[in-house]
């Protein structure tokens, strides 16, 4: 079976089941504030160890490096809202693709059960 008629068995099967498919709200602005405090952190970082480089008391540059590194956990930040969007993304869709899974295993089993059922039934009548 190929990946595409997996993914289209998939995507079939979620359709028959009416389940939410979208990803949630907050997913997409936390990925873009991750992306941002990512890109604050490291321009602000080498703008901080540029103007260092300038300075000759070393309590300014001192000053410099932990203003630096104030940016660095920014931009460290930026990466934990990032990837716990992304993480969340595809937990998301494990857990819809367990259920749609569980579902077609349950479908699978009651089917096989009924005929049990009805010659039980037909022998309790006799």
């Amino acid at each position: 079976m190929t990946t595409e008629t997996r993914r289209a068995e998939f995507h079939d099967a979620v359709a028959a089941h009416r389940l939410k498919t979208g990803s949630a709200r907050s997913d997409r602005p936390l990925r873009v504030v991750g992306v941002l405090l990512m890109l604050v952190g490291v321009v602000g970082a080498f703008v901080a160890y540029n103007a260092s480089l300038s300075q000759d008391d070393l309590r300014d540059i001192a000053s410099s490096q932990v203003l630096a590194t104030a940016f660095a956990t920014v931009a460290i930040a930026g990466v934990g809202f990032y990837i716990a969007a992304a993480l969340a993304q595809v937990l998301r869709l494990w857990l819809l693709r367990q259920l749609v899974e569980g579902q077609a295993r349950t479908d699978q089993l009651a089917e096989a059960l009924r005929p049990v059922e009805r010659t039980e039934a037909a022998d309790v009548r006799s």
